[in-house]
């Protein structure tokens, strides 16, 4: 088995908001992988006194280690229990009902010698590659559908339009501190035969295609294999640079926060 991953803050002067891992059994049965990204909040109030590198490590870990070692639970229940862990840890003088509260998109994948079951929340990816070479996204197509509105708007507006839709009906989802939100996510199952790769991403990595239109998702995966995590997100830099006024790939910012990490059976 072969496991890479790399993470990179999009600033040196900021804390990387993005948390990702992997768990093996000392059985050598089996694993489970974890990546979040953290939602960057204004400057202004957010209702905590914990920041969002508190808030993703807080969860990734109990995230990871509930998909590990409860495998009478799903994907989704996992989520929920670190969700709720998470919002017990807060203090008192943190307001969990703050629209700002801290959250982050979630990917969560776990195998054994059976199957290997999938959690997307929000705008991070899971790329699943088959034995026959095809790769499939598992992505939460909420996001999506509310952009083409956004970028119709100012800047100022935009930032306000989806902070209203956040964790809202006929909006999009992510993991803040009510534990139902677990059960917005996309979910699935593949037979563990059919399996050859996973990669997990956050969307500041996922930018390789989506944003700056590099390759599709199987080529992505073509460069993970190839070149490694440090290479995409090499790549990304450099794309970001080439356009670093965002004129030809409008983005929110210039960098981001990138995270990919490659699982090879």
């Amino acid at each position: 088995m072969r496991i890479e991953m790399a993470s990179e803050p999009g600033s040196p002067r900021v804390p990387n908001e993005d948390y990702a891992s992997v768990a093996l059994p000392a059985a050598g049965r089996g694993g489970a992988l974890v990546v979040l990204d953290g939602v960057t909040p204004p400057p202004e109030d957010v209702g905590c006194e914990h920041d969002v590198p508190w808030y993703v490590t807080r969860l990734g870990g109990a995230l990871l280690e509930l998909s590990g070692s409860r495998r009478d639970l799903t994907p989704s229940q996992c989520l929920a229990e670190a969700i709720e862990r998470t919002a017990r840890a807060h203090g008192p003088r943190c307001d969990l009902s703050h629209a700002r509260t801290p959250q982050a998109t979630v990917v969560l994948a776990r195998w054994d010698e059976s199957a290997v079951e999938y959690l997307v929340l929000s705008d991070s990816a899971l790329l699943v590659e088959g034995t026959d070479g095809s790769v499939t996204p598992v992505l939460d197509p909420r996001l999506d559908r509310l952009w083409p509105a956004a970028r119709a708007l100012p800047p100022v507006e935009r930032v306000a339009y989806l902070e209203g839709l956040r964790n809202a009906e006929g909006g999009f989802f992510t993991a803040a501190a009510d534990p139902s939100v677990a059960h917005r996510a996309v979910t699935g199952t593949v037979p563990r035969e059919e399996v050859r790769a996973l990669a997990a991403l956050s969307d500041g990595a996922g930018r390789w295609t989506e944003i700056f239109r590099l390759g599709d998702w199987a080529a992505l995966m073509a460069v993970l294999r190839a070149e490694g995590p440090r290479s995409l997100v090499a790549r990304v830099r450099a794309a970001e640079s080439a356009d670093r006024d965002g004129a030809t790939f409008p983005r929110g910012k210039v960098h981001d926060d990138a995270t990919a990490v490659l699982v090879e059976f």
